[in-house]
């Protein structure tokens, strides 16, 4: 006996435009900004295939197979390096002069005329590969330029894409963030939010709290206030979550508000921070900043920051305005790290 169709609503929400249309709509008659659409539309388009690959898991084999290790030290696994070399087959022809992906120790020259470089993590969150968690992939566009070394302020376009039991990309060439997600009836994606919003209080809190230990006075002290909930300082309860890919965590707090804690703490290798500053932060930090919240490294904001080397790793806090206030004043009796 066949079973019976769930019992949703089926239609696309009337008058919702598909991604192509609302980007060329952004970029109207500009030939650079029009070049920067297409731009971000074949990255949607490169989404697709990748999100296929993980919904078969290991049945065509393990994504997860080490297969070498990356310039940051991190073990490069089947999955990433596939998406490193599909993302640049992808970017083949769209104008990009340079890529410099979390995958590789150097920048890829691809077209030396190009109009843009773009900087990426192919596969974020590739601790989750192969349990159907949630990953992500990671980019940021700024004109061609002579060096990857150079601050986040002068991004004028970054995506995510969220690899869950949709998928979704959100992306902003500069004004506000909007988020889509891919019909595979109709094979495209759908804008249904035009412009997100992080709300600038919260009360859904992101960080991992195993290494709590590691961490500086100051942010221990958020953190026990944070625990004693409604009968402490803050008189209100919290909301933990964790979902160990920062994409995962941006996406949720893009659509439902929220605060992400990522910090320097005293293991050996984390003193200076774990994620890296210029394909995760940068993405994440213009994101956050065009949809109203903030990104900072607990006292400066991320885009106003400059790589002191192409895979500089930093302290990422992002998401509510308020709550990243409240962190750095935790924070400010700390010795600067």
């Amino acid at each position: 006996m066949p079973v019976p169709p769930l019992d949703l609503p089926t239609d696309t929400a009337p008058g919702a435009p598909n991604l192509v249309q609302a980007l060329a709509a952004a970029a109207g008659d500009d030939p650079r900004r029009r070049a920067l659409a297409a731009l971000m539309a074949r990255l949607a388009d490169a989404a697709v295939p990748l999100a296929a690959r993980l919904a078969r898991g290991r049945v065509p084999g393990d994504p997860k197979a080490v297969v070498g290790k990356n310039r940051s030290g991190d073990a490069q696994q089947a999955l990433d390096m596939a998406a490193h070399h599909h993302f640049l087959r992808a970017l083949s022809g769209m104008s990009v002069a340079r890529v410099l992906s979390e995958e590789a120790e150097d920048p890829i020259t691809l077209d030396p005329a190009g109009q843009f470089d773009v900087v990426m993590d192919p596969i974020d969150g590739s601790g989750s590969i192969g349990i159907g968690a949630p990953l992500g992939a990671l980019f940021a566009v700024f004109p061609r330029g002579d060096s990857f070394l150079r601050p986040g302020r002068e991004i004028i376009a970054a995506a995510y894409v969220s690899f869950g039991h949709s998928l979704d990309l959100g992306v902003s060439v500069g004004d506000g963030v909007m988020i889509a997600t891919h019909d595979p009836v109709a094979g495209q994606f759908h804008v249904d939010t035009p412009r997100a919003t992080i709300p600038e209080t919260t009360r859904m809190i992101a960080f991992n709290a195993s290494n709590l230990r590691h961490w500086s006075p100051g942010l221990r002290g958020y953190v026990d206030a944070l625990l004693q909930g409604a009968d402490g300082p803050r008189g209100q309860d919290a909301n933990m979550r964790w979902i160990a890919a920062a994409v995962g965590d941006l996406h949720r707090i893009l659509r439902r508000g929220g605060a992400f804690l990522y910090p320097a703490d005293a293991r050996p290798g984390y003193e200076r921070g774990f994620l890296r500053l210029t394909y995760e932060a940068f993405p994440i930090a213009w994101l956050v900043e065009q949809a109203g919240g903030a990104a900072t490294d607990g006292r400066r904001a991320i885009l106003e920051l400059t790589p002191p080397e192409l895979h500089a790793r930093v302290p990422l806090f992002f998401g509510a305005r308020a709550e990243l206030a409240t962190i750095a004043a935790h924070l400010a009796p700390d010795p600067e790290t």
